[in-house]
């Protein structure tokens, strides 16, 4: 592809989260823009059949909801129409394996439910004049030129009785199908070499249980944010996470990888909770009204393609979200990455407007990779504690050993001595608000090494094996993340109001 089409189609396979941020995106720079999706679109907000995650906990880090408040803005205000309560200054109470945080929630986020959301994202989306939506259609396979040297469209087949398969014809084809994304196999077929991907086997379960708070009991949704405790890899406990929604709706959610599943038996799973390290959670439970039995989730492994490695790649094709990469969905990043990666798809397209170059798509591919990589390395080093869980790639993980050590002594320390300071950069780094190489800067490495005979025996240990210079330690021993995924976005004149 030698320059971006003012006039051109665009055809976008999955309308989740990851094809509504892209549909956003692209539709300032191409005249037609299509989401296929197999699914029907419900005409209020309700869980889909291919969304089989919706049910339990979704959520946008601050990096997130900026971006999507960037791309539509005040989709907030839908949120609250929708019900959806407010974080602002309400309780939150952090608990790990070395004490709690807890303090007042300082930023006025929305809570919702992965329903709510997508259904307010896909409204606005629909009031974009050069966007359509084709539901109840599943996508066969890749239409191409001759050679295979590039992609023209998508074969599609209508799920309804009649079966009719249509060739949709397009300059651009957008994979965001999520997990069951078949690029892989459609290009394999199309005779190109696709490296392996890396797999992090976790066996991660899932039980989440609603209920609903009586209106007598209102007070507590107003004091209220979230109550995390954090399961301890050494002792193999769930972690359990309680939080507000829409419409009064309280959610519970208890979790653990290395394939010991929590229990989605209503009196097993009421039992699990009372067992947690604090009794605060089962305590307000006991005061709500359940909404039906807990429902389990099950992810056996989370993987990272690496599409930016083929040395040959399709023009007019591109891939972003679920489809390239997951993530444990313990920490709330899938879709904060999703909308990070739309920003860095317009970033692009802004570059290639302003100045066209050849092989757009794989400079795409290698920035997205570049937006998956802090998200695919902290994920690892949090689940690789827990007995049970592998990592199976070509090569090994850069640093994660000293990675895994290094993160579980800052938030030891900043917990500790209640440094708000140190575990705000904590979170902000597993949030993907900053690089993890603000949290790994020598003088920080130090100070943390320095608290602690655990931490200062790593520390010399560190300079045995690479001299006297932390600071060159760490540029050997950790990855070198792109620190242009960071970059917040600035205007372009291409761009329009819609």
């Amino acid at each position: 592809m030698n320059g971006i089409q003012q006039k051109g189609k665009v055809v976008i396979i999955g309308g989740s989260i990851a094809g509504l941020l892209t549909a956003r995106v692209v539709s300032d720079y191409y005249e037609e823009v299509l989401i296929v999706d197999k699914d029907h679109f419900p005409k209020q907000p309700q869980e889909r059949n291919c969304t089989p995650q919706a049910y339990h906990p979704h959520r946008f880090t601050n990096r997130g909801k900026t971006i999507t408040a960037r791309l539509f803005p005040g989709y907030e205000e839908d949120l609250l129409a929708q019900g959806s309560p407010s974080s602002l200054n309400k309780t939150i109470h952090n608990m790990n394996q070395y004490g709690s945080m807890v303090g007042k929630y300082p930023r006025n986020d929305i809570k919702f439910s992965r329903a709510v959301l997508e259904w307010v994202l896909r409204e606005r989306v629909k009031q974009i004049a050069n966007v359509r939506f084709l539901p109840d259609h599943d996508v066969l396979q890749l239409v191409t030129t001759s050679d295979r040297t590039a992609v023209t469209g998508v074969q599609v087949r209508d799920r309804g009785q009649l079966g009719e398969e249509t060739t949709l014809f397009a300059d651009m084809v957008f994979d965001t199908s999520g997990r069951a994304s078949k690029l892989s196999v459609w290009l394999e077929q199309m005779g190109y070499h696709v490296p392996a991907p890396d797999f992090l086997k976790v066996d991660i379960g899932y039980s989440t249980r609603r209920y609903k708070l009586p209106t007598k009991l209102a007070h507590i949704g107003e004091e209220w944010d979230a109550i995390v405790m954090a399961g301890q890899p050494a002792a193999g406990t769930f972690s359990g996470c309680f939080s507000f929604i829409e419409n009064n709706i309280a959610e519970m959610l208890l979790y653990r990888p290395g394939g010991h599943f929590p229990p989605t038996d209503e009196e097993q799973f009421e039992q699990a909770i009372r067992g947690l390290s604090s009794p605060i959670i089962s305590d307000i439970l006991q005061q709500l009204e359940p909404l039906g039995p807990p429902r389990g989730f099950r992810v056996p492994k989370l993987y990272r393609h690496h599409y930016e490695r083929m040395q040959q790649w399709p023009g007019g094709l591109l891939v972003l979200g679920d489809a390239f990469c997951i993530y444990d969905p313990i920490f709330g990043q899938g879709m904060t990455v999703a909308a990070i990666e739309a920003e860095a798809l317009e970033n692009c397209l802004r570059q290639q407007w302003d100045d066209p170059q050849p092989h757009f798509e794989q400079r795409v591919l290698q920035t997205i990779q570049g937006v998956i990589e802090p998200a695919w390395w902290l994920n690892c080093s949090n689940d690789l504690q827990w007995e049970g869980v592998e990592y199976i790639s070509a090569e090994p993980l850069k640093g994660i050993t000293f990675g895994q050590k290094y993160m579980d002594l800052y938030l030891q320390l900043a917990t500790t001595t209640q440094n708000w300071e140190q575990y705000g950069l904590y979170w902000a780094v597993n949030t993907l608000s900053v690089s993890p190489t603000e949290i790994m800067k020598p003088e920080i490495v130090k100070t943390v090494l320095s608290a602690s005979e655990e931490g200062k025996q790593l520390l010399d240990e560190l300079n045995q094996l690479y001299g006297n210079s932390l600071e060159q330690a760490l540029d050997q021993l950790l990855p070198h993340f792109t620190q242009a995924t960071f970059v917040q976005h600035s205007s372009h004149p291409a761009q329009t109001n819609k």
